[in-house]
């Protein structure tokens, strides 16, 4: 856990702060390289989380009615903040990894399916923003989680906000 001072940290070795995400990540990857879901690490967790969650959304998507609405892409309850990031290729195998993976629960993205997903964007400059909440309990949710059941119950309930950002 942090000490007083420390500043909560989202990064990843795949992802400058505001750099470009590499094609792997998304849907225009190749075979294997395709849509996996990149490493993240986390620092300075704050004293007293008791468990993390995030949420992935593109910032800058468009909604064919009206302003820029954001894109869901991941979304993640219940991960152990005794853990220090989740690696490439983590989506979908929470269970695999047992341990205290195990205890992650992914919720569906805007494609109303859980995990993961790399898209296809029909321009660049697209802002992709990783967000990390440390919370002071773990969420129960039930079966279908979503961004907005995560957003509702977190209320009151976050310790402290970690972003990264990377660019389609």
């Amino acid at each position: 856990m942090a000490n007083a001072g420390d500043e909560f940290r989202l990064a990843s070795s795949a992802i400058d702060h505001e750099g470009r995400l590499p094609r792997k990540y998304t849907g225009e990857g190749q075979g294997a390289q395709k849509g996996i879901s990149p490493p993240l690490e986390w620092y300075n967790v704050p004293n007293g989380t008791k468990s993390l969650a995030l949420v992935v959304e593109d910032i800058d998507a468009p909604d064919p009615n009206g302003p820029l609405v954001p894109w869901t892409l991941w979304v993640m309850i219940n991960i152990p903040p005794s853990l220090k990031g989740l690696p490439e290729g983590f989506s979908g195998k929470e269970d695999d990894m047992g341990g205290e993976y195990g205890s992650i629960k992914e919720g569906n993205n805007d494609f109303k399916v859980p995990g993961w997903r790399g898209v296809t964007m029909p321009s660049t400059g697209h802002r992709f923003e990783f967000k990390l909440y440390a919370l002071d309990d773990e969420l129960d949710l039930g079966n279908k989680v979503t961004k907005e059941k995560v957003l509702e119950a977190i209320d009151g309930h976050v310790l402290g906000e970690a972003v990264l950002i990377a660019i389609y």
